[in-house]
């Protein structure tokens, strides 16, 4: 595998970074990547050692099973990997389950006669025999010297921890990393650069890490069928169904930068904050901010996942895949977002624990030019927990980069992710003030009405607060709060008991699992007020990049939160209801879903009887609904693929 790493580098690699760093940590990843294969190649080997002891140089029942085993493993290998260096001269792209479309029906020939004239086919093959043969008497040669030398008879206690040794170095080995996370595809899209991140992969691991992707697809008729419906939602500038443009060009304005800070707040849900009236209003820092700020009554997002929102919020599509989540997929993490399109910001990206997580990392160092990330290893402070430094202290050493930033007087936008209202629900005494309540502290009548299934659960949430209090607080002094909008939103909301003071029935409808908190707060730019229409996690980028007055293009779904000249709007999500997924729009006025196992739909009026389906009363509404949110899907399964640097 080095020997095949070495002739892709020579041969094959190109690249338009510059500087030696890059390409030697491109390097040192691929080797670990090689490391990582080859043990699990090994895993089969070793057993056999464990078990065959002394005899296993010996007995043909045994070498004669490993002979076949390695051989069928050195032809694997070899032919993958001419494969991908062929798929490479070809497309400039790693080898991926997709090569497969070249077995069409219908084309094969036409494909085979492209690869019959373009590539030297018979001395690949000859090149390949060879190879594999010369292997072969190398590997055989040594293996009978082994089996000729004496012997080497161990005790039970020193083979015993022989065999605890070997075990330990190959899981360490085949773990790869020095972090609560293994080794993962991720980290090798350490840059925009495919050229770089060629190298850094290991072509057979990046073949399998793709194979669970097979499932999810997209489909060009149908895409194509609801492409007028989508474009027209979206105002799209050009549209063109044969191209599939979703292109809109939002102009920028002059004036002084603003910073931008987005802040994730962990399994915050609507129904479970003091803005929504939740009846032991629990988050008054939240409150006071969207008080003075903007307040999004009707904001959902896509999915119930962590994962599926930071990548939601961070492409502007929402993670419908079936199988992992998109993050995890290496063929829907290249993105054109509007992040990286704040020219002349700084760009960052704050976790209190390891970006390896979910391949988060991908999500940004592949779409995010120059974006730096925070994560566990750079904080001062200690782990908290399995998520990490505690929110306290990540807000804490957060604000100081903020500060330096502001020093230099260079603007930036950053994402600031929190993460302790999760469990196991840590909570920090803060700077000594945040004290934990209990059931003798607080009107458990009013508890039970407001949903909250645990007081861990409650205490969390007013740790989270907490938290954004102290983050105001902390802006307020470093002087770059009057100079900054934030925008705070809830990835999901959390498990709760029955709850029934929201204006809707949601927690029957399900809704309630992806509506979500959201505000703005930037008294220098905005005017308190309350926006009652639906809005989407897709729309929080295209909305903080026009407010900044920062000039982009919107490749995908997300739309100005502020836009008050669109109308109808919904927003897209998806959700299990009695275990079945549904996909569903959900507006201001209607919810309609459809169960994507049976195909039946349903239509809910929030103004009449919300828990009645109106399909029939209305069939005009409900046909609308029905194409929107099937453009909505459609579209996004294709550009998931699709929307490509």
């Amino acid at each position: 595998m080095v020997v095949f790493r070495l002739v892709f580098f020579l041969f094959f690699f190109k690249t338009t970074v510059t500087g030696n760093a890059p390409i030697l940590k491109a390097w040192s990843l691929g080797l670990k990547f090689d490391m990582r294969l080859a043990l699990i190649l090994g895993v089969p080997i070793l057993l056999t050692a464990f078990i065959a002891r002394n005899h296993f140089f010996t007995k043909a029942a045994i070498r004669r099973p490993l002979f076949v085993y390695l051989f069928i493993v050195y032809l694997v290998l070899t032919l993958g990997y001419v494969f991908d260096l062929g798929h490479y001269a070809y497309l400039g792209l790693r080898m991926d389950p997709t090569v497969t479309r070249f077995l069409a029906y219908g084309e094969r020939a036409d494909n085979a006669r492209m690869l019959w004239q373009s590539y030297p086919v018979i001395r690949t093959l000859i090149g390949i025999g060879l190879f594999l043969f010369l292997i072969t008497i190398q590997f055989t040669r040594s293996y009978y010297r082994m089996g000729k030398e004496p012997a080497v008879k161990l005790g039970n206690w020193k083979y015993t921890g022989w065999l605890a040794s070997m075990v330990i170095l190959f899981a360490a080995g085949i773990y790869a990393n020095v972090a609560y996370f293994p080794l993962r595809w991720s980290q090798a899209m350490f840059t925009k650069d495919n050229g770089v991140t060629s190298l850094s992969l290991n072509p057979i691991l990046y073949y399998i890490s793709n194979m669970s992707v097979q499932k999810d697809t997209y489909d060009i008729p149908k895409t194509k069928e609801y492409y007028p419906v989508i474009a027209d939602y979206l105002k799209i500038d050009q549209p063109n169904v044969d191209k599939l443009d979703f292109v809109r060009n939002i102009p920028g304005r002059e004036g002084k930068k603003m910073n931008v800070v987005l802040v994730m707040l962990e399994s915050t849900g609507a129904a479970i904050t003091s803005m929504y009236n939740n009846p032991m209003m629990p988050t008054p820092n939240m409150k006071q901010l969207a008080d003075s700020g903007i307040l999004f009554n009707n904001f959902f997002v896509p999915a119930i996942s962590t994962a599926r929102t930071v990548y939601g919020v961070t492409t502007g599509l929402p993670d419908i895949t079936l199988t992992k989540t998109a993050s995890r997929h290496p063929q829907m993490v290249d993105q054109r977002v509007v992040m990286d399109q704040f020219q002349g910001y700084e760009k960052l990206y704050l976790l209190g624990g390891n970006t390896n997580w979910a391949n988060i990392r991908a999500v940004f160092t592949n779409n995010v030019e120059g974006i730096k990330i925070f994560e566990e290893g750079y904080y001062k402070a200690p782990k908290a927990d399995v998520w990490g430094v505690s929110d306290f202290d990540l807000i804490t050493e957060a604000d100081e980069i903020f500060r330096d930033a502001n020093i230099r007087q260079k603007p930036f936008v950053a994402f600031l992710q929190l993460a302790d209202n999760h469990p196991p629900y840590t909570t920090t005494k803060g700077r000594g003030d945040f004290k934990k309540v209990t059931e003798k502290d607080i009107d458990m009548e009013k508890f039970k009405k407001a949903g909250f299934v645990s007081m861990e659960q409650f205490n969390a949430i007013r740790y989270e607060d907490y938290n954004v209090g102290h983050l105001m607080e902390l802006a307020k002094q470093g002087g770059y709060l009057d100079n900054t909008i934030f925008i705070m939103f809830g990835d999901h909301n959390c498990t709760l008991n029955p709850y029934h003071f929201m204006p809707t029935p949601e927690y029957e409808l399900i809704s309630g699992g992806v509506h979500a908190a959201c505000f703005i707060y930037c008294p220098a730019l905005v005017k308190p007020q309350v926006v009652n229409y639906a809005v989407s996690l897709v729309d929080i980028y295209p909305t903080m990049a026009k407010l900044a007055g920062i000039p982009f293009k919107n490749y995908t779904l997300g739309q100005d939160m502020l836009d008050t000249t669109l109308t109808s709007r919904y927003a897209f999500a998806t959700y299990l209801k009695n275990l079945q997924t549904h996909i569903s729009l959900i507006g201001q006025r209607y919810q309609y879903e459809i169960n994507t196992y049976t195909q039946k739909s349903y239509l809910y009026d929030m103004q009449g009887d919300p828990l009645k389906d109106v399909k029939q009363q209305n069939p005009d509404t409900a046909k609308a609904l029905d194409n929107l949110t099937r453009a909505f899907y459609e579209s996004t399964r294709y550009l998931m693929f699709n929307n490509k640097k």
